[in-house]
């Protein structure tokens, strides 16, 4: 039986909450400012890694006055194990002084604001937001918009498309678990590639059959054969 997707959203919903009931904040911090810093520093890069790195950091630069008195080429040392490493540094040293320079030393609790900043973009502002803040949003990252087209949620075609789509379907009430969830479920059950479909207790089920035959086509690097090649004569 094919279900509409708001009946589709309502169990997978509860198959989130089932598993993950209270998913923790992934990256390691203490203000809304550390925060900020790890979400920057976790683009394109594992938050194991980032939680590696920023012990160091923030003992080095705790808040956003302590950063902005570093140059990019003092904070890059810091990170340089993290993805795009220089780009970020460059970024960390940008976002402390304007946090200085026009709010006080503080995290704006804004989201135009937060995006004005260097380095965030509208999902990092998204995380801080729910994660520092509560405010409800709907923080949407590659694994998400994997996890939203894989089980019919969305049409999937842009994060943007994907947020609006997510935040349809679910409560506001539910966004700033939900997207953790997610994410946790995605590790656990959900990867990107070499991804059992029928063990998943989501894609078992919620995955269209043309989007389950892409899924091996791609996991395989070429499409599979069904019947045997003709012998060409010699």
């Amino acid at each position: 039986m094919t279900l509409d997707r708001a009946t589709r959203a309502a169990r997978i919903g509860e198959i989130l909450e089932a598993h993950f009931p209270s998913p923790a904040i992934p990256l390691d911090h203490g203000d809304p400012f550390q925060l900020l810093v790890a979400v920057i520093l976790s683009a394109q890069c594992t938050d194991a890694r980032v939680n590696l790195v920023t012990p160091a950091l923030f003992e080095r630069a705790p808040d956003a006055s302590a950063m902005a008195k570093l140059t990019a080429a003092q904070l890059l040392p810091y990170i340089r194990t993290c993805g795009l490493a220089p780009g970020k540094a460059k970024a960390l040293a940008g976002m402390a002084r304007i946090l200085v320079d026009k709010h006080a030393g503080a995290v704006p609790r804004d989201m135009e604001a937060l995006e004005g900043l260097p380095g965030v973009g509208h999902k990092t502002a998204s995380v801080v937001m729910v994660q520092a803040f509560g405010v409800p949003a709907f923080p949407v990252d590659t694994h998400i918009h994997r996890l939203a087209g894989r089980w019919q949620l969305s049409r999937a075609r842009t994060v943007e498309e994907v947020e609006d789509d997510l935040k349809r379907l679910y409560p506001e009430e539910r966004w700033n678990l939900l997207h953790l969830q997610m994410i946790y479920f995605g590790r656990a059950h959900c990867p990107a590639r070499g991804h059992d479909l029928a063990a998943c207790p989501v894609c078992s089920w919620a995955m269209s059959a043309a989007r389950a035959r892409e899924e091996r086509i791609q996991n395989t690097g070429k499409p599979v054969r069904t019947k045997p090649r003709a012998r060409r004569g010699r």
